[in-house]
């Protein structure tokens, strides 16, 4: 049977969504995963992300046969970073995160129910995690990035959220129910910033603190990942008052217009 013509704003969610999958890790996605992750059949996927790759936002590699981003995302993306200098004010902060915890760094900015990663600076610590990475998305409330941003948001945001969330959460629903999400979330409140006890990857801890945009909402979270020797209760003060810190700086040139 011939498939029917994709037309309109459905092409458009399709072809985002495929870019989404791709970019989520830097050595990109193998043909059957992208297929598996978009819920599309193979013909259609093979079709678009051909489609993509004549026009440069893809490649496909041929040593590993994934499909990775193209020479064109990499202009699209460094004209859409002039628009947001937010990146340029945050990279200092990372960077003494990283040199003063000795711990892997991240910045992450709020797209819709997710937590998309930006960027990174590595600590001297010799033991990493490698959950979280440029690319890398979250559902809020998952990760730690996710849970400071989500704490910090009206109520009945949360609540939407936490009433659809196996749908939200997809495969973290089954380690982190609502009941320990609200935990959570009511703990990031009541000192500030976020902790992940191995909840996303055993072994894999994380704490984060969220930065608020001009209108105080937060839309960007600061994180430190590590394994879970290093981020015991005794050394969590330490970690969140760096990490407050740091996002109270963001957030108070972000107010004061950048300058």
């Amino acid at each position: 049977m011939n498939q029917q013509p994709i037309q309109g704003a459905q092409v458009v969610g399709r072809i985002a969504a495929l870019l989404r999958i791709v970019s989520r890790k830097p050595e990109g996605s193998p043909l059957m995963e992208v297929v598996k992750e978009s819920g599309l059949t193979r013909p259609t996927v093979h079709r678009l992300l051909t489609s993509l790759a004549a026009e440069g936002l893809l490649d496909h590699d041929g040593a590993t046969g994934n499909w990775v981003l193209g020479p064109e995302a990499l202009l699209l993306g460094s004209v859409a970073a002039a628009r947001f200098p937010v990146e340029d004010i945050a990279r200092p902060s990372l960077r003494r995160l990283a040199e003063e915890t000795g711990e892997s760094a991240f910045f992450s900015v709020r797209r819709g129910a997710e937590t998309l990663c930006l960027m990174r600076e590595e600590g001297a610590f010799p033991i990493r995690s490698f959950v979280l990475h440029e690319g890398v998305r979250f559902p809020l409330g998952i990760a730690s990035a996710g849970i400071a941003i989500m704490s910090f948001l009206p109520v009945a945001e949360q609540e939407q959220l936490l009433a659809r969330w196996d749908e939200h959460a997809g495969a973290f629903a089954s380690t982190q129910s609502p009941a320990l999400v609200r935990e959570k979330l009511a703990q990031t409140n009541a000192v500030g910033y976020s902790v992940n006890p191995g909840l996303v990857l055993e072994g894999s801890w994380g704490m984060g603190a969220a930065v608020f945009d001009t209108h105080g909402k937060p839309a960007w979270a600061l994180s430190l990942t590590g394994i879970e020797p290093r981020f015991r209760e005794e050394r969590q003060e330490f970690l969140g008052r760096l990490l407050l810190e740091e996002a109270h700086q963001i957030t108070g040139r972000l107010q004061n217009g950048m300058s």
